[in-house]
């Protein structure tokens, strides 16, 4: 007898803790766009020598705030792994639960090195974990995307419109907030709705990506293979655009007028290969 409630299924799990990563994400563009990752007296993991420091609206709380939520979220993620061996899952799925979470203890230790060792040096943040940290986490939060999409069963013609539809709507909504785009001004606010709404058209670009796959591979009724493989290609090509706009939303490097045409011609291009 299970003691799992029916209404859990692996698809909804793993979405939840797809969901959370998403937020973990955007929780800490916000808390670094603030400044509130030198906070806590650059200490890890206590926080100006507290476990949990005082519950009011400061630096110190925004950076151990973020940290609770990673701890809870990086547990999701042991699970979902730890679900995917349990059950009967092909081989992808549990290849790429698994490395989301083989990869997790390298994300920890380079938000550890972010806020003390790195949020020490003049200016703040190094650029090499700053860029680490970025990297690290759109390469967990793609796997787990995949992890849900591939456990969730055979996709078919809808989920392929529906996640085609996601990725371009995500798109557009990540250029009201991008630095780009002189819509709203960059604040912290804004960077964190930027990449909540980017990294929802990346995943809905991945999951068009993999939908596409298995259209080509065993056909989904009423698209064609060769419709299915120019849905791929386009969708792949968006993506590799979008990842090049989240890259540059961070100060990786020094943001000129150069970096800011390259940027703005990085998300056209995302927006007319994903339309």
């Amino acid at each position: 007898m299970s003691l799992r409630p029916a209404w859990l299924t692996f698809r909804r799990y793993a979405a939840a803790t797809t969901g959370m990563t998403l937020t973990l994400f955007a929780l800490g563009v916000y808390t670094a766009a603030t400044g509130s990752g030198l906070a806590c007296e650059a200490q890890w993991p206590l926080c100006s020598d507290q476990l949990i420091p005082a519950l009011t609206i400061n630096p110190d709380f925004i950076e151990w705030f973020h940290r609770a939520w990673a701890m809870i979220t990086g547990f999701l993620i042991i699970g979902t792994a730890g679900w995917t061996w349990l059950g009967s899952f092909d081989r992808r799925t549990r290849l790429a639960a698994t490395l989301a979470v083989a990869i997790l203890p390298l994300q920890i230790t380079v938000g550890a090195i972010t806020v003390t060792v790195g949020g020490l040096v003049p200016g703040g943040y190094t650029v090499s974990t700053h860029a680490a940290h970025l990297i690290v986490a759109l390469t967990i939060f793609t796997l787990l995307g995949l992890t849900t999409i591939w456990g969730g069963g055979r996709g078919s013609a809808r989920l392929l419109r529906i996640a085609a539809t996601v990725g371009l709507v995500g798109i557009v909504a990540s250029a009201v907030f991008s630095r780009a785009v002189p819509f709203v001004t960059y604040s912290p606010g804004a960077q964190a709705g930027f990449y909540a709404t980017g990294l929802a058209g990346h995943l809905g670009l991945v999951a068009t990506v993999a939908f596409a796959t298995e259209a080509v591979r065993s056909g989904y009724a009423g698209v064609s293979p060769s419709a299915a493989g120019r849905v791929r290609l386009l969708a792949a090509g968006a993506m590799a655009a979008l990842v090049a706009t989240l890259l540059l939303g961070r100060d990786l490097v020094l943001y000129t007028a150069g970096w800011e045409r390259i940027n703005l011609a990085a998300l056209g291009v995302a927006v007319a290969l994903a339309a």
